[in-house]
């Protein structure tokens, strides 16, 4: 949905998808650490209002914490981040958990700021954007390993390539070059050779992803896209690893995903 902003200066970008599970299985998923690392990225949560929030994106500066402001389980969640970026006004964030019918849950997500100008709305936009790929995995998490112990690692690299040509070399170097959902496609990764199902493909002006359930060498998902903004394209690549061995898997991963973005597409990784 495209961003809101009132008269009081509120701005905000609002989300909703259907998800499988129980308000409980979705709780876990969202507003736990260990949950978060199942189909977003590794985060500490504690479960108070008052308590810390943080991911952890991998990079060499960490993200500063953000603080639980709601805490209402099995059903609302919220958390603000005072200092996302450089000069920003305050990041809230509310999560609401809705039962449905068939063991099933409507999550609603929304992001909100108060600015006296828009100098902020590209990137309140662009949150909204790149929740995209996260929810698919989120959904096949959810249907396939809900509960299962989690973790996670990736990384992306900044290419001066046009968003085309990254997306064919991307697709080329996974195995993975016009692939259809359904498919089972097989390819290599890091030192690592993987094989699963291809459950998902996006692709619009600002943003291709393709999201794979791997089944070896191990349970997980494989999300891999690129990501235009201006006049830079980005390049992702996450992986959630599923199984008691997940924490090793990750921790092993997580050098050799940033070797291979670094010897695939040879330009200075972001951090």
């Amino acid at each position: 949905m495209p961003m809101k902003k009132d008269e009081t200066g509120k701005r905000w970008v609002e989300m909703d998808l259907t998800v499988p599970g129980t308000p409980e299985q979705v709780w876990h998923a969202i507003a736990t650490g260990p949950g978060t690392a199942a189909w977003f990225t590794n985060a500490e949560i504690e479960p108070r209002v008052g308590g810390k929030v943080l991911f952890d994106f991998g990079s060499e500066e960490p993200a500063a914490p953000g603080e639980v402001t709601t805490w209402e389980p099995p059903h609302r969640f919220g958390y603000v981040e005072r200092d996302w970026a450089p000069g920003s006004p305050p990041l809230a964030t509310e999560i609401t958990i809705i039962a449905r019918s068939g063991d099933q849950c409507v999550v609603r997500m929304v992001h909100s700021l108060f600015s006296s100008t828009d100098d902020w709305d590209d990137q309140l936009d662009g949150f909204e954007k790149g929740w995209v790929g996260f929810f698919v995995v989120l959904r096949l998490y959810l249907q396939h390993f809900a509960g299962a112990h989690a973790a996670s690692c990736g990384d992306r690299i900044s290419t001066t390539d046009d968003a085309l040509s990254s997306w064919r070399r991307l697709g080329e170097a996974l195995g993975l070059a016009n692939a259809n959902v359904g498919e089972r496609r097989a390819g290599p990764l890091d030192s690592d050779s993987w094989s699963g199902v291809v459950e998902h493909i996006h692709q619009d002006a600002e943003q291709r992803f393709v999201v794979v359930r791997l089944d070896a060498p191990a349970p997980g998902i494989l999300l891999a896209g690129i990501y235009c903004r201006e006049a830079s394209t980005t390049v992702s690549v996450t992986r959630f690893f599923y199984g008691a061995d997940a924490d090793a898997r990750a921790r092993d991963a997580t050098p050799r995903v940033r070797a291979w973005l670094g010897s695939t597409f040879g330009t200075e990784q972001k951090t």
